[in-house]
């Protein structure tokens, strides 16, 4: 492998690194992401951590201001929050409908174990851990779709959507709601009734 290959693969996993923690809130919103202290984090030179930060900024994650730096990017608005949550519902709904008929024991066990972690997450209170857990519950339905870009799409909608994911999950109520929610999804996948899937999949997108 390549050095410039070397540094392209450590690049995509401290994107997602970065992504998956701004996301959940583990870096909140106006932290200054500074190259050297990234590097030092990471263990790697400069290089792959200012392709991340490019790639996040691209994404609207991180912004960099005069004199300031890298840091990572405002919410969006509770409004424009509205308008984004019916498309992320559009776009894992066709993800669904590209593989549901091609759905294997493989597929299940892969979401059973998240299931097994979320409920874990959920019996703790661990909300940073619990909106992880669905991201990637989430994320691993579009990652089986064969549509090109798909991905892309998703997570520029996801990544804007950051606030909403804490907010929604520490409502008054017990955690394991959200746990049974997805247990739930999973069962009706099992089903192999895709009309009740895509239905039982877009209630959860909320």
């Amino acid at each position: 492998m390549s050095e410039t290959e070397v540094s392209q693969n450590q690049s995509e996993q401290i994107v997602e690194q970065l992504r998956l923690e701004i996301i959940t809130g583990q870096i909140e919103e106006g932290t200054p992401l500074r190259e050297v202290s990234l590097a030092e984090r990471f263990h790697v030179s400069r290089a792959p951590i200012r392709e991340a930060l490019k790639q996040l900024s691209h994404e609207g994650m991180v912004e960099s201001k005069p004199n300031c730096g890298m840091r990572v990017a405002p919410s969006l608005s509770d409004s424009m929050q509205e308008l984004i949550i019916p498309l992320r519902q559009t776009v894992e709904s066709f993800a669904l409908k590209s593989i549901f008929a091609d759905l294997n024991e493989a597929d299940f066990e892969e979401w059973e174990t998240i299931l097994n972690e979320m409920k874990t997450a959920c019996e703790m209170g661990d909300y940073s851990q619990i909106a992880e857990l669905d991201i990637k519950f989430h994320q691993s339905i579009v990652a089986k779709s064969p549509e090109q870009g798909l991905m892309t799409i998703w997570i520029t909608l996801v990544s804007r959507l950051r606030r909403h994911f804490l907010e929604g999950f520490q409502k008054p109520g017990d955690p394991m709601r959200i746990y049974y929610e997805h247990v739930a999804i999973v069962a009706m996948f099992r089903s192999r009734k895709l009309d009740a899937a895509v239905q039982v999949l877009i209630a959860n997108i909320d």
